[in-house]
């Protein structure tokens, strides 16, 4: 049943998921509520990941297939944004509160979108969240860390509004993570959510689905840079994520992406109020600074949700 401020757009750019894109497909059948539309786009599967999705599409009047132009190999970060606006462009509804890029390789509580509507419900200034995500190892559930402020881009959910004050996401690598800062200034609040709910099961090592592990932490270096992370707080992500798989490697890879960007004078994302905002929560993370935004706190919603419907909340700014 979709009720009213429900009704939710999801779209899923795949390639060669096969593997793992019936389980995504029957954690959306089992949703107790579900999106109007679900485009699964196909972006040059040469596996059966397009024959699985499609038989799912015969069954389910809001699951919908689209065949993308084989672009000949995987592009994490670009591609994957480039094949989420292939469906973002082709959305039938009109109306429609909340826009959703997921991808195929994962696995969902039958109540995650009821839970995460309900936290939306109850704080008008929530414009992204997300569950946390768990990789199995073992036999045994494994929390994949990640800042309570970010939104998991295995599963990016955001209110219309935001999605549209935000402008959407960037091209790029790192897309994820700019996203979810640029509502930050638009005064919006974006979290991740540890409930019971809301934790995900993730098929695959976070950054690992192209080339394996090691070339997805260069990768993550790379997005850093390019996004704008401040080389103190490069240091602090690097130690950070030397304590989980790949152990130390990991950290290190992510070190050495970031400047190999640097020493090859790799474009970066060029606004500047934007990077001024970044640095500035990167320090406060670090208990260096202050940053730039305060976003009013989620009680005494009801008035603040006929203000949100009306206009976008400017963000208080130093």
């Amino acid at each position: 049943m979709n009720l009213p401020k429900h009704r939710m757009v999801i779209i899923s750019p795949v390639r060669n998921e096969g593997k793992f894109i019936m389980e995504i497909i029957n954690s959306m059948i089992s949703q107790t509520i579900k999106p109007i539309e679900w485009i699964i786009v196909d972006d040059g599967s040469s596996d059966e990941t397009f024959t699985i999705a499609s038989e799912a599409a015969q069954l389910y009047d809001w699951i919908r297939v689209i065949k993308k132009i084989d672009r000949g190999f995987r592009a994490v970060g670009p591609g994957v944004i480039e094949a989420f606006y292939y469906g973002y462009e082709r959305i039938q509804s009109e109306d429609y509160d909340y826009v959703c890029k997921m991808d195929a390789d994962l696995q969902l509580n039958p109540k995650y979108f009821a839970t995460l509507l309900s936290f939306f419900e109850q704080d008008p200034y929530l414009g992204a969240a997300s569950g946390k995500p768990f990789i199995e190892e073992k036999g045994k559930l494994i929390e994949e860390r990640t800042n309570d402020e970010m939104v998991c881009g295995q599963i990016n959910f955001y209110r219309r509004k935001c999605f549209d004050d935000i402008g959407g996401f960037v091209r790029e690598v790192h897309w994820d993570g700019i996203a979810f800062h640029r509502a930050r200034m638009e005064g919006w609040r974006t979290r991740s959510i540890r409930h019971p709910d809301l934790n995900f099961i993730h098929k695959r090592l976070m950054g690992s689905s192209e080339k394996g592990i090691i070339q997805g932490r260069l990768r993550w270096g790379k997005g850093q840079y390019f996004m704008g992370t401040h080389p103190l707080f490069l240091l602090a992500i690097t130690v950070y994520r030397m304590m989980e798989r790949p152990f130390i490697w990991g950290g290190l890879f992510i070190f050495v992406g970031y400047y190999q960007a640097f020493f090859a004078s790799m474009r970066r994302y060029d606004d500047l109020a934007f990077r001024k905002s970044l640095h500035a929560w990167q320090m406060e993370r670090l208990k260096l600074g202050k940053r730039l935004e305060v976003i009013p706190a989620s009680s005494n919603t009801s008035n603040r949700t006929s203000d949100r419907e009306s206009s976008s909340i400017t963000a208080i700014r130093n």
